[in-house]
């Protein structure tokens, strides 16, 4: 399969690869769900590192792939779905998986982008960027629903339909929240240019919203905007906070990003929209 990006510098590999502690593997089942597991456990999903870039390196595209590592290791940032899932696409690569990048439609088409991974004979759809308790490669294969439950949270992978696309449905407290349908066709970054471009827009989503979520072997904490959501098992825990002080407060606390930060990028939001529209 043609490659439709540049090899990771070797340095560069081996130092993602230390930041989720994970040691080079020959490719396997068993080695992918490694590697899934300990991004979701490490990295976490959130947008206080794209405000903070944008605002202060005027960012309005792809992070590069250092900014993307040195944010982890100096901020303990993630990132939203465009790096954490492309670069850990880049990474699967270069590690020796037959891997494609794909498009998922939302709202609007491609607005999201996941990879789809053949292994052992099996195809199977990996999201590290959907904010999503996803710690293992999701099959594709399927004759039945697959589900995932986590707190409030139910995510479902529906079998693949006659075009081979995969839909994946949030349902939040019982009611359909979100979603999107991933496109088996294999996708190259600079088809994702515009739409990672829009994601900088003064209306765009992560642009007036917060989202920050991290994982644990059974259990997740999420911060949007001024609510902080625990959850472990079914159950969820929801606590409100009162100010952005107080959220800044809570990033920090919970996701160890410098609170100091974390209150220079937020003051400078208008009203807080909702992440999952």
């Amino acid at each position: 399969m043609k490659r439709s990006y540049p090899s990771m510098p070797p340095e560069f590999l081996e130092r993602y690869l230390s930041l989720i502690g994970v040691q080079r593997r020959k490719p396997t089942v068993d080695a992918l769900g490694e590697l899934v597991r300990a991004h979701l456990l490490q990295i976490p999903f959130e947008n206080i590192s794209k405000l903070y870039y944008q605002k202060h390196l005027g960012l309005r595209g792809l992070i590069s792939l250092g900014l993307f590592l040195d944010g982890i290791e100096r901020f303990h940032f993630g990132g939203t779905c465009y790096a954490n899932n492309y670069y850990f696409y880049q990474l699967l690569a270069d590690l020796g998986y037959q891997i494609r990048l794909c498009g998922a439609d939302m709202s609007n088409p491609d607005v999201h982008m996941v990879s789809m991974v053949t292994v052992e004979k099996r195809d199977y759809l990996v999201d590290v960027g959907y904010a999503a308790p996803f710690l293992e490669p999701l099959p594709r294969d399927l004759a039945i629903d697959y589900s995932i439950v986590l707190g409030r949270d139910r995510f479902v992978l529906k079998p693949r339909d006659a075009e081979g696309r995969s839909r994946l449905d949030l349902y939040r407290d019982g009611n359909l929240k979100h979603g999107y349908v991933a496109k088996p066709e294999p996708k190259q970054i600079r088809d994702f240019e515009q739409v990672i471009a829009d994601s900088y827009r003064t209306d765009a989503t992560f642009m007036n919203a917060l989202l920050l979520t991290r994982f644990f072997p059974n259990r997740s904490i999420a911060i949007h905007n001024l609510t902080v959501v625990e959850s472990a098992g079914a159950v969820s825990r929801i606590r409100t906070l009162n100010s952005r002080d107080e959220l800044a407060q809570a990033i920090h606390e919970h996701f160890a990003i410098p609170a100091d930060l974390v209150l220079d990028t937020v003051k400078a939001i208008g009203p807080l929209g909702d992440a999952w529209t």
